[in-house]
């Protein structure tokens, strides 16, 4: 197996990775942004209902990407080692561990809905809308979670393309389907929400069958024997060695969201429908610094699996600088053309105001956002996925938190607002700090292996130098 990230100019080689993932992610949001204006039309309590969903969709999809990046940053390391065999016995073992998840957290949703979002703010009005679409979504979570531990098994092999078509498959059945199951046609019935959930279950099952086809077909990485008890637990430890931190890191941002909710909740049912709606656009406002954290991870992973400790740095200074630049120019277009963006999915005055709003502060801090992404990304690509959960929690906790919540005493929703944006820049500066610490290989060594990593050193820093 040969490592297709080791060689090369650093600069292409993200760019060639991160193109297909702009792409890829768009196809995401689209798909998000398709359920949201179709339910949009529904009216306000479908929009607000949708909105409580967001949270914990959220969470459980967290759930799946931490997954995911245990299985790409052990995957692309061993690659990186060139190991084929135990990439294919991690690759099979992995698709496993989602399934047993998936069976848990269905179980444990299914019978949590009217209690969880009751205790999450909604009203009583909304909680059988909100019952209707997710006793769908819990019931086909299974084809959410292996397709992206699927996907981040083939990104761990340096290919990003193949993972955005398949997105991009699914995000183009979803919009087809929405309306037809939302609104009805011919002999579908109209469905409203519950439409929603049953269109974007037909789409994953499509992705789903694509992912695992290529899998097998195309990279050769799944095999069908069956693995003993000893050989499965030492797979699975392996995986979640960095899929637990990673999975506590991608809920941060959840649990951010939901705490938001519950604060705004308190301003009535249109500031609801216009954060969620916000964070909608949020997403999409964000997606090259995504691409760019999802294409970060199976590079510094084959590196830092070579030895090539060099180019991770490289890669990390050269990420950073652009999630600058792209934040820069993302929190001015919206700062100019906020209330018409939000007006155009929902011309209620207060959903508008809440969205607006939201838009024109907190993109202030996107460039410092993207670079959290990335730093992210890269320590669980490197092997170190304690140092990104300590990061996430230090936001959540000691910032987030205690600032949202003093806000929201003093400023009322634009200081729950405000807290988000000055979370997000403390915490991207403290990453930009670190980040030559975080590629250093001899801050981790012993005494024994400091000789021979630093001759590694030594010629990757000669070869970094020749490519430039």
């Amino acid at each position: 197996m040969k490592s297709k990230l080791t060689e090369g100019q650093v600069s292409i080689q993200l760019l060639k990775l991160s193109l297909p993932m702009v792409w890829g992610i768009l196809s995401i949001f689209a798909f998000s942004l398709a359920d949201t204006y179709f339910v949009a039309q529904l009216g306000t309590k479908e929009l607000a209902a949708i909105s409580f969903t967001f949270p914990v969709v959220t969470v459980l999809s967290s759930i799946a990407m931490g997954l995911g990046t245990g299985v790409s940053s052990i995957v692309a390391r061993v690659i990186g080692e060139g190991d084929r065999l135990k990439v294919q016995r991690l690759t099979t073992d992995s698709l496993l561990l989602s399934v047993a998840v998936v069976g848990i957290f269905s179980t444990l949703g299914l019978n949590t809905i009217d209690p969880l979002f009751s205790a999450l703010g909604a009203k009583s009005e909304l909680i059988p809308l909100i019952r209707d679409y997710m006793s769908i979504w819990y019931l086909g979570m299974v084809f959410l979670v292996a397709p992206l531990v699927g996907n981040s098994a083939i990104r761990a092999c340096g290919n990003t393309i193949i993972p955005s078509l398949i997105m991009t498959l699914a995000a183009g059945m979803n919009i087809l389907l929405d309306p037809l199951f939302i609104f009805g046609w011919g002999a579908i019935p109209a469905l409203g929400l519950k439409g929603a959930a049953i269109a974007s279950l037909i789409s994953r099952v499509g992705v789903l069958v694509a992912s695992l086809g290529f899998l097998h077909f195309r990279e050769r990485l799944l095999i069908f024997t069956v693995p003993s008890l000893q050989t499965l637990i030492k797979s699975w430890r392996s995986l979640l060695s960095v899929g637990l931190p990673a999975t506590a890191t991608s809920l941060i941002s959840p649990l951010s969201v939901s705490f938001a909710t519950s604060l705004i909740a308190q301003y009535g049912t249109e500031a609801v429908a216009g954060f969620g709606l916000a964070s909608r656009l949020e997403a999409l406002a964000l997606i090259i610094p995504l691409a760019i954290s999802a294409s970060i991870g199976p590079f510094v992973g084959q590196n830092w699996g070579a030895q090539q400790y060099g180019r991770v740095k490289r890669s990390l200074q050269l990420s950073f600088f652009f999630c600058l630049g792209w934040g820069g120019l993302i929190a001015v277009l919206l700062g100019t053309m906020a209330p018409e963006i939000a007006a155009w999915f929902d011309s209620d005055p207060g959903v508008v105001n809440s969205a607006s709003l939201y838009l024109t502060l907190v993109p202030i801090s996107y460039g410092a956002l993207g670079i959290v992404f990335t730093a992210s990304s890269a320590l669980n690509g490197l092997g170190k996925p304690m140092l990104a959960l300590g990061m996430s929690l230090f936001r959540l906790l000691l910032l987030y938190l205690p600032l949202a919540y003093l806000g929201s005493q003093l400023f009322g929703i634009v200081g729950i607002f405000g807290a988000t944006c000055l979370s997000n820049v403390l915490v991207g500066l403290w990453a930009w700090l670190q980040h030559s610490r975080w590629s250093n290989p001899f801050a981790e060594v012993t005494p024994d292996k400091l000789l021979s990593l630093s001759e590694v050193s030594t010629q990757d820093e000669t070869k970094e130098h020749q490519l430039r």
